[in-house]
């Protein structure tokens, strides 16, 4: 998958987690949102890639991965996380 599909997925999953929370889906609505944020995750870490160039190996099988923990990492937001750990709860 490349960014723009990751932004794409991102959005209609978080529109599909609005619908099942409207309906007081509450569970739904959360397994969504999370993946919602992961796509958001994995669509910046695509950024991060330049076309052509070859991709370092440990990098790449760091961010196959659903843990939203080691995608901020990738992403070098790790300090952020740790200075508003209540915001991340569902890790």
């Amino acid at each position: 998958m490349n960014k723009d599909e990751f932004i794409k997925l991102s959005s209609l999953r978080l529109k599909e987690a609005e619908i099942l929370l409207e309906q007081n889906q509450y569970s739904g609505a959360y397994y969504l949102s999370g993946y919602s944020l992961e796509c958001a995750l994995k669509a910046s870490i695509a950024g991060l890639t330049k076309q052509f160039d070859f991709p370092d190996k440990i990098f790449a099988n760091k961010v196959y991965t659903h843990k939203l923990e080691e995608l901020i990492g990738a992403l070098g937001l790790k300090k952020d996380l740790n200075v508003y750990p209540q915001t991340l709860i569902i890790l």
